[in-house]
């Protein structure tokens, strides 16, 4: 049996916050498997690297012996998620849910064990309440207290609409942990608010608290935003093994280490070591970056796989081809024009303006397989590029 100091290092590995840790430890010494829970609403059909950070998690902890409780948001997700939304969500229909609830159930099971991990769905129990149960249960907190929410508080100073369907998702998030008796409740850095509330709606049920941990946030491919549908800059575990592995090596070198801290199995010394000799050049980034794209493929599908995207992959960069599938980037502009180095930087592609002059002076960068020879050169508002920077970057480059 590992010991309480042994488990909690394992609980502090990328963290960002763990609330509060000593009633972790409280629990720990319990010497009781803890229910651990992470909720995922099903507002797409698949799971996407973002996802993985928190069940890559869950499985480390399912290690140690606790119980996975794997929350599927089909009630919430009508409601859908405000956090970090300046406007109301899109309201999915039930069809809509029940079809992603499905390969989110097809999905899971690639990545925890099946015996240790229970699925639940938020809808068995919330279908069920009356008008007097959901008046009883938006009692349990205040208005004030939801509007300390970040995106509701810009929200309302804004003077941007704020529905009443929206307040109630964090309380409902709340109740899931009471329902579950939840220990621990893990999400991303911007779902502090809602694991908090489920603090709250625990001590008014009776129950003791959950511990919230909160991990960081997988930047998307672009390194710009978190990644995301929405933002069209994710790469789903659903994908062709080799769309997965040219995505993977179109990451900028720099996120590729936030990528290998929180998808890797690698143990984090040997990480900081392959970073560290990167950095004193003894070993080439990109051949790090193979690397880290063969470990995803061969998780998420087979050796054999990882292997043949690998070898797909050096054919079409090594003899200078386009790869079928290009990961793609859109940047939103508010003029009908742009010049080249201008659409670079916004993309992520380049880091400065004078990054982009200097490799056009060398020829670095083609734009639909040809060289870009005019720093001033213009693109054009409803158009795709495919733009291609040094040897190692190529997107499609969607201009809005």
């Amino acid at each position: 049996m590992i010991s309480v100091k042994d488990s909690l290092k394992i609980f502090r590995h990328g963290s960002i916050e763990i609330l509060p840790e000593n009633e972790l430890i409280q629990k720990l010494n319990l010497g009781k498997p803890l229910r651990i829970k992470a909720g995922f609403d099903p507002t797409s059909p698949d799971l996407h690297l973002g996802h993985i950070v928190l069940i890559s998690k869950l499985k480390k902890l399912q290690d140690l012996g606790h119980k996975i409780i794997f929350l599927i948001g089909d009630f919430t997700a009508l409601i859908g998620d405000p956090t970090g939304k300046n406007v109301c969500r899109k309201t999915l229909s039930l069809e809509e849910i029940k079809k992603n609830v499905k390969t989110y159930q097809n999905q899971i099971f690639k990545f925890l064990d099946s015996k240790s991990t229970e699925i639940v769905f938020n809808s068995s129990w919330m279908y069920k309440k009356n008008a007097l149960d959901i008046i009883q249960l938006f009692a349990k907190t205040t208005i004030s207290r939801i509007l300390e929410r970040n995106d509701f508080w810009e929200r309302f100073k804004k003077k941007n609409p704020i529905f009443i369907h929206e307040l109630l998702y964090p309380i409902i998030q709340g109740y899931d942990s009471v329902k579950l008796n939840i220990d621990v409740e893990i999400g991303g850095t911007d779902q502090k608010f809602n694991l908090l509330m489920g603090r709250e709606i625990q001590k008014n049920y009776q129950q003791t608290p959950q511990v919230i941990i909160t991990m960081p946030l997988l930047p998307g491919i672009n390194g710009i935003h978190k990644m995301s549908k929405s933002l069209n800059n994710y790469i789903s575990i659903n994908e062709r093994s080799n769309i997965i592995f040219n995505k993977i090596m179109s990451i900028s070198d720099e996120k590729m280490w936030k990528y290998y801290e929180l998808l890797s199995m690698k143990k984090i010394e040997k990480i900081k070591i392959l970073k560290n000799m990167c950095n004193l050049k003894k070993k080439n980034p990109m051949d790090v970056k193979i690397n880290l794209a063969k470990e995803l493929v061969m998780r998420f599908f087979s050796k054999k796989e990882s292997e043949k995207s690998y070898l797909n992959f050096f054919y079409q960069f090594q003899k200078k081809k386009i790869p079928d599938i290009l990961p793609m980037i859109s940047i939103n502009i508010e003029r009908e024009k742009i010049f080249i180095c201008q659409a670079l930087k916004h993309a992520n592609m380049i880091k400065s303006h004078s990054e982009g002059f200097r490799l056009i002076q060398q020829n670095a960068i083609k734009l639909n397989t040809k060289i870009v020879d005019n720093p001033k050169y213009i693109l054009i508002k409803n158009k795709e590029y495919i733009v291609q920077v040094g040897k190692r970057k190529i997107n499609k480059l969607i201009i809005l």
